[in-house]
């Protein structure tokens, strides 16, 4: 299949998704993951309408970023972010999913009224525990959301959470339900301006259990692109 009908498919599914839950398709944004993909392939989808693309790695992205084609595109950081790339990520994404510490909040918040940037920023929360993942424990979260509701140069969105892979997606249900849980538990004590509104939660395997949870943004990567060496180009 080609990007454009797999994303037609991928669409289709969040817009049933969004039926079975009672929620309103414009609740849900998709970001198409670009990871691994060269920028020729990114260019094929955002001419067909994708409006926002995640990365990994910045140092992919910045390899990557300055060919892409002159499309209005959100660009999001949906990989772990080492501190020492902060001032880069800063310059190079619009949103920021994976804060998971009061020091490198301060460093982006920092480098972000350096550059008069006011990046949009998730905090990660590991509620997997599992060694290969990142994010800040839920114990510790409270302290890093009153940092962030303060910093002057981020604007505090939301969670993001990556739960453990399981064959049955429906397995994932109760991580993604605990995240919705503490935002609202946030959003209960009253920290913020404005109500944290944003749950990054959902891959192309378990995105329609998220929906089911509340995610508004969900993360795509192979149910749209698939394997690089299928990739169909629409010029083909």
């Amino acid at each position: 299949m080609s990007i454009k009908e797999n994303l037609n498919e991928i669409q289709a599914r969040m817009v049933a998704a969004c039926e079975k839950a009672n929620r309103s398709i414009n609740q849900t944004r998709l970001i198409a993951v670009t990871k691994t993909f060269p920028a020729e392939v990114i260019n094929e989808a955002l001419a067909i309408g994708v409006t926002d693309i995640g990365e990994n790695r910045v140092q992919e992205a910045e390899e990557k970023f300055p060919n892409l084609s002159n499309y209005k595109v959100c660009r999001h950081l949906i990989g772990h972010l080492q501190s020492n790339n902060a001032r880069k990520a800063v310059e190079l994404f619009d949103w920021i999913h994976s804060i998971d510490s009061i020091n490198l909040a301060e460093r982006v918040n920092r480098i972000a009224g350096e550059l008069g940037k006011h990046p949009s920023v998730l905090v990660q929360v590991d509620l997997a525990k599992e060694p290969t993942k990142n994010g800040i424990d839920e114990s510790q979260l409270h302290d890093l959301a009153i940092y962030l509701a303060n910093a002057e140069h981020l604007s505090f969105r939301g969670l993001m959470t990556i739960p453990p892979y399981f064959e049955d997606p429906s397995t994932t249900l109760p991580y993604f339900r605990r995240l919705s849980e503490l935002l609202n538990e946030l959003n209960n004590k009253k920290l913020f301006a404005q109500p944290l509104t944003e749950l990054s939660m959902g891959m192309s395997h378990d995105f329609e259990v998220a929906i089911q949870a509340g995610a508004t943004l969900i993360r795509v990567g192979t149910a749209i692109f698939g394997n690089r060496s299928k990739i169909i180009l629409l010029g083909n």
